[in-house]
């Protein structure tokens, strides 16, 4: 999985790559980076041209705002709202994504009711669950696992189930801690992501941190790298946080 700066990562693709494929980006606790990752997911899928569409079923609406700031000349991310949906239609007829799309990205709100977890989960091939390195985030984090396994009955063998260790600094107490906390939950550690402003850059322009120019992303495209692989294949790589 090798790349230059401001190149897409290349992944093999089967003869299935452009069957529908949902993600489910879910964690109940807000500020997790939830948003971060649906968004930079779907630019990726955009860019290898794979007809991704988000759907935002948060209510603040942050993954519609980044898409509302992407221009005509980045490969196109359609919109689905989740929430404030009209009266006319089926909740299922207004959730569907296009004919065509390949992959779906889900971001889901904070505190999402655990009624509600089987359903958004049913039909998700991969479950992504970013944490910060925080002790309110490792709680939180494993509620989620919890309710993932026992209300939601995600079997945790399924490899389903994929957590990303985002906003780390190398080399600091916190950020071990975190790593040896999650290794405990016998759930693999997909990706580790750094604690930078690039991400917040790249938001502010409609823009995955694939496509952001003139700055210090190639290390966090890399970063990505393993998180796309584990996507796609279910194989989990080797994390260098570099």
């Amino acid at each position: 999985m090798t790349h230059s700066q401001g190149q897409v990562c290349s992944q093999p693709m089967d003869e299935t790559a452009t069957e529908l494929r949902k993600v489910l980006v879910l964690n109940p606790k807000g500020g997790s980076g939830k948003t971060t990752l649906a968004t930079n997911l779907a630019a990726w899928y955009a860019l290898e041209g794979l007809q991704p569409a988000l759907l935002d079923l948060d209510p603040q609406g942050s993954s519609l705002r980044w898409l509302g700031k992407r221009t005509g000349e980045q490969p196109g991310v359609h919109a689905l709202k989740g929430f404030e949906l009209p009266s006319n239609v089926t909740r299922s007829f207004a959730l569907r994504p296009p004919p065509g799309t390949h992959r779906l990205i889900v971001d889901t709100p904070a505190g999402l009711p655990r009624e509600q977890l089987r359903e958004v989960t049913r039909d998700a091939g991969r479950i992504l669950i970013p944490v910060l390195p925080s002790d309110i985030d490792i709680h939180a984090v494993t509620r989620c696992i919890a309710d993932l396994l026992l209300v939601a009955r995600v079997p945790r063998d399924s490899g389903r189930i994929g957590i990303v260790a985002n906003r780390v600094k190398a080399n600091t107490l916190v950020y071990r801690a975190l790593m040896r906390f999650l290794a405990t939950l016998e759930i693999p550690v997909v990706g580790v992501l750094r604690d930078t402003q690039n991400y917040v850059r790249a938001f502010e322009q409609g823009c995955g941190i694939h496509e952001l120019r003139g700055g210090t992303q190639a290390r966090d495209v890399e970063h990505w790298e393993s998180i796309v692989w584990w996507v796609e294949t279910g194989e989990v790589a080797a994390l260098d946080l570099g």
